[in-house]
């Protein structure tokens, strides 16, 4: 009987001392956008991970695969600077979320500064094809377009805000690339002849010249005055029937911590656009 006690108050004791059960995190994934998951995605979800313990994974890739994704049901949130559209599936939610600007980017080294819009226009209509027609050196012009299926959030804001609706297509001076605005960056980064166009948020990181507008330059202060043009929104996109968790986040982001954060990455947070 001593030895069954024995053996009863040994059991009881390794219950006591095994290590309690946890559950893992939870976990986020989002994808899309270029511009947000640089400007500020990645930043402030690293931030929301040591806050909550959340366990975030953000994927950029443009704003088409953010949404294919989200579509898919591969991710549970899509980043896109572009906006709703008639064809987008009804249980899709589009939340603004942030203020960023088209911005046309060039190599470091092209002396050329300033750029009106229809001059850009003229790039993409093919009429320009050498940097000299715009006061730069006498060197080809490369302008770097995504390819016809990678027109998303950038291709839709040149179309709407620059080209007259009209979609960008191959050209005399086109180089057709990737869909994803980061390839375009990198290609303008180590591309003396080179051309594109992409997001302020994303581009002020790059080793790349970002052209005046109007004489206007393309910095914070000007984007939320208005003094420089091209102003666009950011969105979170989720479905409708979103999880609790998912909910959460889009609620930081929209906090005024969340927004504090944005605004502190060199953005424009929402509440800096009256």
């Amino acid at each position: 009987m001593h030895r069954f006690y024995c053996v009863l108050l040994f059991m009881v004791s390794c219950l006591l001392a095994a290590p309690e059960r946890t559950e893992a995190a939870p976990m986020l994934t989002g994808s899309g956008c270029s511009v947000s998951t640089v400007g500020y995605l990645i930043d402030l979800s690293k931030e929301y991970e040591k806050e909550t313990g959340v366990r975030m994974h953000i994927i950029g890739g443009g704003s088409l695969r953010g949404l294919a994704d989200l579509s898919a049901n591969k991710v549970d949130f899509a980043a896109s600077c572009k906006g709703p559209t008639p064809q987008d599936p009804p249980n899709w939610t589009f939340i603004r979320v942030a203020w960023d600007a088209l911005v046309f980017i060039v190599h470091k080294s092209n002396p050329v500064n300033d750029i009106t819009l229809e001059k850009v226009r003229d790039i993409y209509a093919g009429y320009i094809t050498n940097w000299n027609q715009l006061g730069g050196k006498d060197m080809k012009l490369t302008s770097f377009l995504p390819t016809p299926k990678g027109m998303g959030g950038v291709g839709q804001s040149l179309t709407n805000m620059v080209l007259n609706g009209r979609p960008p297509t191959a050209v005399a001076n086109t180089s057709i690339q990737a869909s994803s605005t980061a390839i375009l960056e990198q290609l303008v980064e180590k591309t003396p002849e080179g051309f594109s166009t992409s997001g302020f948020s994303s581009a002020k990181k790059r080793n790349v010249k970002m052209l005046k507008v109007r004489g206007a330059s393309p910095t914070k202060e000007n984007i939320i005055s208005g003094k420089y043009p091209l102003r666009r929104p950011l969105h979170l996109v989720i479905d409708k029937n979103a999880s609790p968790e998912v909910r959460k986040f889009v609620d930081y982001v929209l906090s005024k911590k969340g927004q504090g954060l944005i605004a502190s990455y060199g953005m424009v947070s929402l509440s800096e656009v009256k």
